[in-house]
């Protein structure tokens, strides 16, 4: 498969790595040196974008006029996602998003949704969430912790909505407190935690690298191939 790269940070590369381990081919990336405009979106099979929220929409845009399939990994542009949604149908296009690639993540959002639903009931646990990534993560909270939010909020008769504030600081009632904290060379680490006054419980996905998330990008691409339509992560794994 032939495999275009819009973004070519670290993910970017840490795909390609794993995009020809896998026996794909990468036909151009997409960077600052070479914008989206001067490049041939439609000789690749796939494009894989994971760039900036500000360049993510510019990116599926072009991407959907030139009937090219992309995998989009950036985050932070969901509120677009009904312009989206509307171009996917508009062009008959083919777009898979995921807040997370990483097969282990995408496990926790199906195990904390489980978990929210059984712990409603139980009005003397608090919930929170707490993430961990690199210096370098341009949003807080995460896009993952934003979905596991939504996850618990979903399944949860106490929450409403959720507020990003420093761990000691209170929240407003109905709120999901997540704690976002930045720190030198973590890839990502999420914790959902149920706290009483009698034990805490808590489910915890922690990333040792970038290759998780890489490979599940490559995957995602991988089913995308010869699909239209509108996908995320679920359907792949089919959970």
């Amino acid at each position: 498969m032939k495999i275009g790269l819009i973004g070519y940070g670290k993910m970017g590369k840490a795909i390609e790595a794993i995009a020809l381990e896998r026996g794909h081919t990468i036909v151009y990336t997409v960077n600052s040196q070479q914008p989206i405009e001067s490049t041939d979106l439609p000789s690749a099979d796939v494009a894989i974008e994971f760039s900036q929220p500000a360049l993510a929409l510019k990116h599926m845009k072009a991407c959907l006029e030139q009937n090219v399939p992309v995998v989009v990994g950036t985050t932070a542009w969901q509120e677009q996602l009904p312009e989206v949604t509307q171009l996917v149908e508009q062009h008959s296009g083919s777009l898979l998003h995921a807040s997370n690639f990483s097969i282990g993540v995408n496990i926790l959002f199906r195990l904390n949704e489980e978990l929210a639903r059984l712990m409603s009931p139980q009005t003397d646990y608090i919930a929170s969430i707490e993430e961990i990534h690199h210096l370098q993560k341009l949003d807080a909270p995460s896009g993952t912790a934003v979905t596991l939010a939504e996850g618990i909020i979903s399944q949860h008769q106490q929450y409403t909505s959720w507020d990003c504030v420093e761990e000691s600081a209170p929240v407003n009632p109905g709120a999901l407190k997540i704690i976002a904290i930045r720190e030198p060379d973590v890839p990502g680490t999420h914790e959902i935690r149920y706290s009483s006054d009698i034990d805490t419980l808590t489910l915890t996905h922690e990333a040792h690298n970038r290759k998780g998330f890489a490979l599940g990008a490559v995957v995602a691409a991988e089913f995308l191939k010869d699909k239209k339509g509108l996908f995320t992560m679920r359907d792949v794994l089919a959970i």
